[in-house]
């Protein structure tokens, strides 16, 4: 007796349902290599089961590719997603708890390029990937290296929503408050962030301008006389270093803070604002509120 033509398409279709699993299994048991922001070439036997991350945007980057129960450790400041903060805590980037990071058996440790763990750890055979997202790009690349890691197919479908985001919150901006003039503190010593840096970068997508120099870096410590002489149309500024900025000799008689154009950002939106990761739209969007809210008009401006 004939199979009919069902049964022929079934069997068909077991079969193929056998070659997409035996491909997916060999997938997993393939070995996974990166080449790191160091420059060298990281090999896992398969994707990490246990993973602890020494840097907030990484652990971001990994719970946003869907990796969230695969972190078994983080360092002292990653808070987001509120799922990693029940996670062991194993000191920070610059002061790791080298004994408790063995303790977790990971298979990969996520950690910064600065970060004073990696000799020691890679000389006790954990695996290191080392990774320093800093600019735009370098978070879409930071993405698609975790990703990697990770065994996940398209990270860049993340990025993807992150851009389209960035550029939603700019689209947001009325034409009036374009061309502000911005001063964006990182924190009090006072350190800014530049046109180079991930938050210039946003801020330029945003349409302000920045009253740092881009030849000063991404990130420089300032003298606070620049700032005066500078006079920004707005400062952008933590909640913590707001407190203490008309104290500045000079800084009182600054218009943006004599008129008001001062955003205070509280500790939770900090956090968004100064981690080069997924939650860069969000970032954007803070940004953009505080620029449609507190911009100055055209006629008032330097």
């Amino acid at each position: 007796m004939k199979p009919t033509p069902i049964k022929r398409i079934l069997a068909v279709l077991a079969v193929l349902l056998v070659l997409v699993l035996l491909m997916a299994t060999l997938a997993q048991a393939a070995p996974i290599s990166v080449v790191d922001d160091r420059g060298r070439t990281v090999t896992l036997a398969h994707p990490p089961e246990r993973i602890v991350s020494l840097l907030p945007s990484l652990t971001e980057t990994v719970c946003a590719l869907g990796a969230c129960e695969r972190l078994v450790g983080v360092d002292r400041y990653s808070n987001w997603p509120a799922q990693v903060v029940r996670l062991p805590v194993v000191g920070g980037g610059l002061d790791p708890n080298i004994e408790a990071i063995v303790a977790l058996r990971p298979d990969v440790v996520l950690m910064a390029t600065s970060s004073r763990a990696q000799a020691q750890l890679e000389s006790l055979g954990v695996k290191v990937v080392a990774l320093e997202p800093k600019t735009h790009a370098d978070v879409q690349r930071v993405l698609g290296k975790v990703g990697q890691v990770l065994g996940v197919a398209d990270a860049q479908q993340v990025w993807r929503v992150i851009d389209a985001g960035v550029q939603a919150a700019a689209q947001s901006v009325p034409a009036s408050a374009r061309g502000t003039r911005v001063y964006f503190e990182v924190n009090s010593g006072p350190y800014a962030a530049g046109p180079s840096s991930f938050i210039g970068e946003t801020l330029a997508r945003l349409g302000a301008r920045n009253i740092v120099p881009a030849a000063l870096g991404p990130f420089p410590k300032l003298n606070p006389e620049f700032v005066v002489r500078a006079d920004p149309d707005l400062i952008m500024v933590g909640a913590r270093s707001a407190e203490g900025l008309t104290a500045r000799p000079g800084w009182s008689q600054m218009r943006a803070l004599r008129d008001g154009r001062l955003c205070r950002f509280d500790a939770a939106q900090s956090d968004v604002l100064i981690r080069p990761g997924p939650r860069m739209a969000e970032a954007a969007r803070l940004m953009a509120t505080c620029l449609t809210d507190k911009a100055p008009s055209k006629e008032v401006r330097r």
